[in-house]
């Protein structure tokens, strides 16, 4: 089986052993990356790193990224594919099965998305079946996640190298504008975030709030006018491969949301 690797801050101790609580009951083994704090670099740090992209980051969220970025490392490192997992994801009680058949040299791919957010993504029409009631659909344009996808090797070094090139994101918006990926959907997703219970109504009172938003809500401003100018040029020439990337995947592919078998998290809900 796909082993957890699960990003979690060292003071989110309720979000560790919600997930252990989780991952103990679906049998998935996990190992702890730890996330990378805001105090873990200097000012001098922050502004290097937090104006690469459209916008300025937080410092959350650069903290978020690097996060991710560790894992895809470790995921090169060990040479092996790993369920990259953030502290709020719950999972479907389907996972374990998923992972084992992921597991399988003959459908390894460079990335595997289990998570839905509630908003269309474009997806190949053919499917390939994974297990009762769940396939795999090719990934062609997401928008935002990143609690819960499985990343192979091949996978981890494209992302590498195009963190080396570009610089941090935000976590959710770099995957999704990686094209170079291989990528792949599970439909229905088998996973959520907790934020995304009441959109997909299920009833679970949230145990913890996200850590991002409650770091440093106010959004930093660019530095400078040349430096506004240079993020709102790469937020168009975003727009604009976003748009032709839907254009030349139209035939094939399908603008539709992922849905979720509700009664599969159900399960979930008695994890204290």
């Amino acid at each position: 089986m796909i082993p957890v690797l699960l990003i979690n801050l060292d003071r989110s101790k309720d979000r560790l052993n919600f997930q252990k609580n989780q991952l103990e009951k679906l049998q998935i083994p996990m190992h702890r990356l730890a996330a990378v704090e805001c105090s873990d670099f200097t000012v001098s740090e922050y502004e290097m790193l937090a104006n690469k992209w459209q916008r300025k980051l937080r410092r959350a969220e650069v903290g978020c990224f690097l996060s991710h970025k560790n894992a895809w490392q470790h995921v090169l490192n060990t040479n092996k594919p790993w369920l990259i997992l953030e502290d709020d994801a719950l999972l479907s009680k389907q996972v374990p099965d998923i992972l084992k058949v992921l597991g399988h040299e003959y459908l390894e791919k460079d990335y595997v998305n289990l998570e839905t957010r509630y908003r269309r993504k474009w997806l190949g029409k053919k499917s390939i079946d994974l297990i009762p009631d769940y396939q795999l659909r090719r990934l062609y344009q997401d928008r935002n996640g990143s609690a819960a996808y499985v990343l192979f090797p091949s996978g981890a070094r494209k992302l590498l190298d195009r963190a080396e090139k570009f610089g941090p994101a935000l976590a959710d918006a770099f995957l999704s504008q990686s094209y170079e990926l291989d990528a792949w959907q599970i439909y229905p997703a088998a996973a959520i975030q907790m934020d995304q219970c009441e959109n997909y109504n299920l009833d679970l009172m949230l145990p913890f709030t996200s850590t991002i938003a409650s770091i440093n809500d106010t959004r930093p401003m660019a530095n400078n006018r040349i430096q506004y100018w240079i993020f709102k040029i790469r937020r168009i020439v975003a727009q604009i491969r976003m748009g032709w990337r839907q254009i030349s995947v139209y035939k094939k592919g399908k603008h539709s949301y992922v849905p979720i078998l509700k009664s599969d998290f159900e399960n979930q809900f008695n994890l204290e």
